[in-house]
């Protein structure tokens, strides 16, 4: 019992636990929602702090850099290199955390197609009636790799782009806009109305980086650097995986 007290003492240390527990909110795009979630959980516990996570877009996005409550921020290496540029964040503190790799889904219900292979992945792409992705990072990726296959001009008929803040891919998978979705696989596991197949096999399955960093405007920032040291520490890892992410590679 007392080495198990000295580790949750040497924990809390470690993590930025005070006196006085901070309140942090962190800013998560939709392909950081599942992580960003399960860290904060988990660094609370360690830490003490409380913490928020919400997902604003637009001119509540916008509103939020500007005036708090807002204390770090998570999303793609460009998003939060636009920030930087824009004066947003304090500067050094952006850092690579997770990558994201990509998965395909059905209609709930829907036989789920072989996609265990490249070949297999192939002839699943052309026996969809219609297959969809988004115009963010996993859709990009999912683009590039058939292009790679040869497979671009064949199935340009067949894709539809989802996007504009309008929901993730399942979403619109769910209400049958097509037949075949994919996207990153941290979206899109659980998601309901949908059954998950697997992930894109071999080199086509292009995982999307995503980075965190410390927002201007923060009023917590010695907590903030507690959450951003967790967040890329080894105990971090377990947690990532558990959501279908993994640690960014360093």
């Amino acid at each position: 019992m007392k080495l198990r007290a000295v580790g949750i003492m040497l924990a809390c240390m470690s993590w930025g636990a005070m006196a006085q527990a901070a309140e942090l909110t962190v800013v998560a795009s939709q392909g950081n929602l599942p992580g960003i979630n399960a860290l904060a959980v988990a660094f609370a516990q360690v830490s003490g702090h409380k913490v928020t996570v919400v997902q604003d877009t637009g001119k509540e996005l916008e509103l939020r850099l500007a005036n708090g409550p807002a204390d770090l921020v998570a999303g793609g290496p460009e998003a939060i290199e636009g920030f930087a540029k824009q004066g947003r964040i304090v500067a050094g503190t952006a850092t690579p955390y997770m990558l994201a790799g990509l998965g395909v889904s059905v209609r709930a219900g829907a036989p789920k197609p072989d996609i265990s292979t490249v070949d297999a992945y192939i002839k699943t792409l052309m026996d969809a009636k219609s297959i969809g992705y988004s115009r963010g990072c996993s859709g990009q990726h999912a683009a590039q790799g058939i292009a790679e296959l040869g497979l671009a001009p064949q199935l340009k008929p067949k894709i539809q782009l989802t996007g504009g803040g309008s929901g993730p891919v399942t979403f619109f998978l769910a209400r049958g806009d097509f037949e075949l979705g994919i996207q990153q696989t941290n979206i899109m596991v659980g998601a309901p109305g949908t059954d998950y197949v697997g992930p894109v096999p071999g080199f086509l399955n292009k995982p999307c980086p995503n980075s965190v960093a410390i927002l201007a405007v923060s009023k917590q920032q010695q907590a903030a650097r507690a959450m951003l040291r967790f967040m890329v520490s080894a105990d971090a890892a377990p947690v990532l995986r558990k959501v279908h992410e993994e640690p960014a590679k360093k």
